[in-house]
């Protein structure tokens, strides 16, 4: 039986959430991650690290099992990707479903500090099981206030990684406080996200605290910032689009030039719906099923989406979605 139809009738009602934690070389992931683990809410959480030893666990381990999955002494599962992804994520539902346990009620997935997060995106919508069984709950990227401005203008990973994220996290802040030009630049390049002090904050809350909420205003560039192509574009839709024209609009634009798009959200009030806004998110060539909200988050009842792109044209993301009049945002100048 092909991969993508294996067992579907055995998909769990409620898909698993994961989280994605990535960050360049040496920004404090794997602190983070152990102040995740230390949690004893999230004891029933599964660890997937995306290479072998990436992840300083080995004192944490009780029994290493064959097919690679190991369980850690706080109650969580971890797992070390030493082929595709997609087998390792496969290993561990299966394993939820049969092994008879308590199962793990989330999923952790640290990257390798060189990877870009769009790949794994993919492979989460590639397959009919595996979007089946999980759900993607954030994205959260770790930026070292040290060493972090010199990564970003170095390295286009880095700049990917941020511009990916649902959440930054400042490291290393109890050494040095974040500048306001690197709060700047991770303003400009990524309006989507926001960013927080990673010694203040709960490490448990944050990597699994998805619940949509209210867009970002579009923040204004106060000055240009080397992003290696990665710009972002805030657009409101004046008229209301079904859900066919927008699942084309953005599908087309995604078959298109999914290379080029980094990250898109939104809130959207669809025309043939009942008034309820969808919290929209997609990735480059993958787009994930909108998530139904009670209410709008801010009150603002205003269709609007985000897109953080790399060297794609704002007249190309407009001209698919001509169907919602679509204006663009801007602080500086206001709508256009």
């Amino acid at each position: 039986m092909p991969p993508g139809l294996k067992a579907l009738a055995a998909v769990a009602k409620e898909p698993i959430p994961l989280s994605v934690l990535t960050g360049f070389l040496g920004s404090g992931k794997t602190t983070f991650l152990g102040r995740v683990l230390a949690s004893p809410d999230l004891a029933d959480t599964a660890v997937v690290i995306s290479e072998f030893g990436a992840v300083a666990l080995d004192h944490l381990l009780l029994e290493t099992e064959s097919e690679g999955i190991v369980d850690l002494p706080n109650g969580c599962t971890c797992c070390a990707v030493r082929q595709g992804l997609a087998d390792t994520l496969y290993r561990l539902v299966d394993r939820r479903r049969d092994s008879g346990r308590p199962p793990f009620r989330r999923i952790a997935l640290e990257t390798s500090g060189l990877a870009d997060p769009a790949p794994i995106l993919y492979t989460l919508s590639a397959d009919a099981y595996l979007e089946a069984s999980l759900r993607l709950d954030r994205i959260v990227t770790t930026i070292d206030t040290i060493a972090g401005p010199a990564s970003l203008a170095r390295f286009p990973e880095a700049t990917a990684q941020a511009a990916s994220a649902d959440l930054l996290v400042l490291t290393k802040t109890d050494l040095a406080p974040a500048t306001p030009e690197l709060l700047a630049h991770l303003a400009a390049l990524n309006p989507i996200a926001r960013t927080v002090d990673g010694v203040a904050i709960d490490a448990a809350t944050a990597l699994f605290g998805g619940a949509p909420v209210a867009l970002p205003r579009p923040r204004p560039r106060i000055e240009a910032v080397h992003a290696h192509g990665i710009t972002s574009l805030s657009i409101r839709l004046r008229r209301p689009m079904t859900r066919l024209e927008f699942a084309i609009a953005l599908g087309r634009l995604a078959q298109e030039h999914g290379e080029s798009l980094l990250r898109v959200k939104g809130l959207i009030a669809f025309a043939d719906g009942d008034g309820r806004p969808a919290a929209i998110h997609a990735a480059q060539h993958t787009m994930y099923p909108p998530r139904w909200l009670a209410d709008w988050p801010d009150g603002d009842q205003t269709s609007r989406l985000v897109f953080i792109v790399r060297d794609l044209k704002p007249e190309t993301i407009l001209a698919h979605f001509v169907p919602g009049d679509p204006a663009t945002i801007d602080n500086r100048e206001g709508e256009t």
